[in-house]
């Protein structure tokens, strides 16, 4: 299915209904490990939108995490990683032996994720796993792996359900690629 959204073409991959289900079979998955005084914490922006859904859906599944925010950035105004992550926002919580679920839209480069992982880690944590909307294969530059995973996603651009080009489409309910 494709759209026409501010005079770009978007092909929908992961449609809303999709992309619920999937929610709710991660949060099992993340209450069947029994997390113990489950810190989560999305990284936004990309992820605010997944990690809204995927912590009411914890909540379904038995879960009571608490909740903290960390900006991280690699991305810019561009489609590319730039290669370096700024911490533009850091949490408030102590992760001391506590388990924290990292929360990230897409695992692409890897660099962001193994950077906010060993920065936990190296703040007491008792565990530091991580949840991905997108597992994006073939472009890791970092030797790390999402604990917990939505979709394989193929080697386009993608917007929607959080994720931006330059600040556009973080709204729409799918995951989409634009065409042009």
């Amino acid at each position: 299915m494709s759209l026409t959204i501010d005079g770009h073409r978007i092909d929908v991959l992961f449609s809303e209904s999709r992309i619920r289900a999937r929610i709710n079979e991660l949060a099992g998955d993340i209450a069947a490990r029994k997390p113990h005084r489950l810190l989560v914490v999305p990284v936004l922006k990309g992820s605010f939108i997944f990690a809204a859904d995927l912590i009411r859906a914890m909540h379904h599944a038995g879960l009571s995490p608490e909740v903290d925010f960390m900006i991280l950035a690699s991305y810019r105004e561009g489609t590319r990683s730039s290669g370096k992550v700024d911490v533009l926002r850091d949490i408030e919580s102590l992760v001391k032996d506590r388990d924290v679920l990292l929360v990230d839209d897409i695992l692409e480069s890897g660099r962001t994720l193994a950077f906010a992982k060993d920065l936990l880690s190296a703040r007491g944590a008792r565990n530091v796993m991580s949840c991905v909307l997108l597992n994006k294969p073939g472009h890791l530059a970092a030797n790390i792996g999402a604990d917990f995973a939505g979709f394989d996603c193929p080697d386009l651009f993608v917007v929607g359900y959080g994720m931006d080009m330059a600040h556009q489409f973080r709204e729409l309910p799918f995951v989409g690629h634009v065409v042009k």
